[in-house]
């Protein structure tokens, strides 16, 4: 009888301290890439395929717990202890916008159409910055009922799903009356929260539970 063989799983060195969020990109062109945060403040992109090192973006300085790609893999995003959401461009490492916020920044994401980027935190506010005017004011969205862990789009960027540090439930907001719509019940808080790749399905995880939701209804 033939021994299965053990899978053997890729180890891709290179932070010094804890890794606390992993985010892939969608398979582009040129392939499908893989960004990590770390307390290290040093996010890195890999090869999604082989995990080979690409590059690392220097310039946090605090512990990064936060990080994204846009639809393309053309530019990079990271949330940081800092106070900042930076952007970056993920094809030379250089930074492209540092977003100031007043408290640690938890969470940030692309929207689809990669002209929007949502950050979100310990100042119980969710930011929508508009990348094509960097420099003009965010829209803000600020009846979280607690610090904000986690952050996506839907619905083609019409719904924005947060979760909270302290508090269960997953909310959805309507983008353009800046309200929750509705609340996707759980016992504890959401500590991670997905939307899959087609928009149709999104997947929660609170405390040894995790949950399937279509993303439609």
């Amino acid at each position: 009888m033939e021994k299965k063989k053990a899978a053997v799983p890729l180890v891709c060195h290179g932070h010094s301290r804890p890794v606390v969020d992993l985010f892939y990109s969608p398979v582009t062109p040129d392939g499908y890439f893989l960004i990590s945060a770390s307390k290290d403040s040093n996010p890195m992109l890999r090869n999604g395929e082989t995990g080979d090192w690409i590059g690392t973006f220097e310039g946090h300085k605090g512990a990064v717990w936060s990080c994204c790609l846009d639809t393309n893999a053309l530019r990079a995003a990271s949330g940081s202890a800092d106070f900042s959401a930076k952007v970056w461009d993920a094809l030379t490492g250089d930074e492209l916008h540092s977003f100031e916020h007043k408290h640690i920044v938890r969470a940030c994401a692309f929207s689809k159409d990669t002209h929007l980027l949502l950050t979100g935190g310990m100042e119980k506010i969710l930011r929508v910055y508009d990348l094509n005017k960097p420099d003009v004011a965010p829209k803000e969205l600020d009846k979280s009922p607690g610090s904000v862990r986690t952050v996506a789009w839907l619905h083609n960027d019409q719904t924005i799903l947060s979760s909270c540090t302290d508090t269960g439930g997953v909310r959805l907001w309507d983008v353009r009356s800046e309200k929750i719509v509705q609340t996707l019940e759980t016992k504890g808080p959401v500590t991670s929260a997905e939307v899959s790749q087609d928009g149709r399905f999104i997947t929660t995880a609170d405390g040894s539970s995790v949950k399937f939701w279509d993303a439609n209804q």
